[in-house]
């Protein structure tokens, strides 16, 4: 860890499921499959999952920017199943791919487009302050799942391909 209580590396900080809608809840370890986190389910299947949308993905540095800012947003309950942290965000695009943990693969398929059922954890209910559109580099990812397998809390993430 390093003086500021991280890992030294790009890994997963929180694995985020819910039975529908957000918050979603951490929990230590799931399964990744190709339909997304094993315990997990979206409430919106217009909008949310499928192969596509299988896994959102966010960033804990932009979490903790955006609390420093003043919005009550946290790890899972803008609604991503994992949170990573140590990467370069804003420089994350689709048809990059990540290995997260020691078996799974994913490659980021688009940039999410804000929820007003987010509205509740940013300051006068701004939830389009993550709008890829509006601010370039704060959007939540989704992602494609290439190879299935488990992924824990800390595991690595390592980008295998820039697009």
């Amino acid at each position: 860890m390093t003086a500021t209580g991280r890992l030294p590396y790009p890994h997963v900080h929180q694995i985020n499921v819910s039975d529908g809608g957000v918050p979603k809840r951490p929990v230590l370890e799931a399964l990744i499959a190709t339909t997304g986190v094993a315990g997990d389910r979206q409430r919106n299947l217009k909008f949310h999952g499928g192969p596509d949308r299988a896994l959102c993905l966010y960033s804990q540095e932009l979490i903790e920017q955006l609390q420093g800012e003043g919005h009550s947003i946290e790890a899972g309950s803008s609604g991503e199943n994992l949170t990573l942290a140590g990467l370069d965000w804003e420089k994350l695009k689709p048809g990059d791919q990540l290995r997260i943990g020691t078996d799974v693969q994913v490659e980021v398929m688009s940039y999410t487009v804000p929820c007003d059922l987010n509205a509740r954890w940013f300051r006068d209910g701004d939830f389009k302050r993550v709008s890829q559109k509006k601010n370039p580099g704060w959007s939540r990812l989704y992602a494609r799942v290439l190879v299935e397998g488990l992924v824990r809390t800390g595991d690595a993430v390592e980008i295998l391909v820039k697009s």
